[in-house]
């Protein structure tokens, strides 16, 4: 009877044990399974990792360029007359960092126009909207809209050339400088338009793993710009998603970006001029006349009926009537 019950206890055992056939099987599901799901995993990973790291680079900054006594006048700027007006030698970028931000952030290397991969920067850029682009070396590969010397611009400024330097937490910064940047804050109350150009004083592309990649705007790569020679304003827009609208009211862009997604809102436009600067990053195009000028979330300081524009075209900001129509684009909060 024993023998008996061990043997049927036995035949139990094989009936529910799995085959080879069964194990490969199952191996395969999970196999087909993890190759679907752990792509989107890592994806969700480095964006919360890159946000972080995004964030915690602006607080450096801002609190880094709130301690320097000044923000233009650095290096020395002349231009080659030889071969036109446009061209310039400089050390303005570099004696920036190496003179002003090296005093107030930790800087482990800085690079000259001509050698700026050895701080971890890569060739090329791939920008919001998927196409690519060379990294820009000079002011006005990034945007010859800010390079212009005709009488009638409202601006003039030399074609300056970039730097880059790495940080203590291993960003790697291309820089691009403008020693001759001012305030003037007083046309902000004025019922007329006025070009940025001569506000910008420093601009920033950078990369937060050096040259590992994907080298994307809007993933490891953002940008951050300085405005003002005093009182200085510090932006990094964090562009979602390509332009949401070409014609909108302004009431109606809060409501666009809003329904994109909770999170999103218009830019300032401070954060609309550093978008302006740094358009290539965002387009793989500079500016031209077709672009279009674009919705502020900056009310008008003289009339409630109106909310500062930025154009995308000449650099210009405008104050404008709510009810007019504009470009929209959507910034993180």
């Amino acid at each position: 009877r024993s023998a008996t019950a061990r043997n049927d206890r036995g035949v139990l055992a094989r009936g529910l044990a799995f085959t080879m056939a069964e194990i490969l099987l199952s191996l395969t599901i999970i196999g087909v399974v993890a190759a679907i799901t752990l792509p989107s995993l890592t994806g969700n990973i480095n964006e919360r990792t890159w946000n972080t790291q995004r964030k915690a680079l602006y607080a450096r900054f801002s609190q880094a360029i709130a301690l320097m006594p000044s923000l233009n006048g650095y290096g020395t700027l002349s231009e080659e007359t030889s071969s036109g007006a446009g061209d310039a030698v400089d050390t303005a970028a570099e004696t920036f960092i190496t003179s002003g931000l090296s005093k107030v952030l930790k800087i482990n290397n800085v690079c000259d126009s001509e050698h700026i991969e050895d701080c971890g920067l890569a060739s090329n850029i791939v920008t919001l909207n998927g196409s690519q682009i060379d990294t820009p070396e000079t002011m006005e590969e990034l945007n010859p809209i800010m390079v212009n010397h005709s009488a009638d611009s409202g601006y003039s400024q030399i074609n300056t050339k970039a730097a880059a330097f790495e940080t203590a937490n291993g960003e790697s910064i291309l820089t691009f400088y403008n020693p001759n940047c001012v305030s003037d804050l007083s046309e902000m109350t004025k019922d007329a338009y006025y070009q940025i150009q001569p506000k910008i004083c420093a601009n920033f592309i950078f990369d937060l793993n050096g040259n590992k990649g994907p080298n994307t705007v809007g993933k490891d790569i953002g940008f951050m710009t300085v405005l003002y020679s005093s009182d200085a304003s510090v932006v990094a827009p964090d562009v979602p998603v390509p332009k949401v609208s070409t014609s909108a009211s302004f009431y109606d862009a809060l409501r666009l970006c809003k329904e994109q997604d909770t999170n999103y809102r218009i830019p300032t436009l401070d954060e609309l001029s550093s978008m302006f600067i740094n358009y290539k990053l965002m387009t793989g195009l500079v500016g031209s006349a077709g672009v279009d000028i674009h919705w502020s979330a900056t009310p008008a300081q003289f009339s409630t009926d109106k909310a500062w524009v930025q154009s995308f075209a000449y650099g210009r900001r405008i104050p404008h009537l709510k009810t007019q129509t504009y470009s929209v684009r959507c910034v993180k909060r």
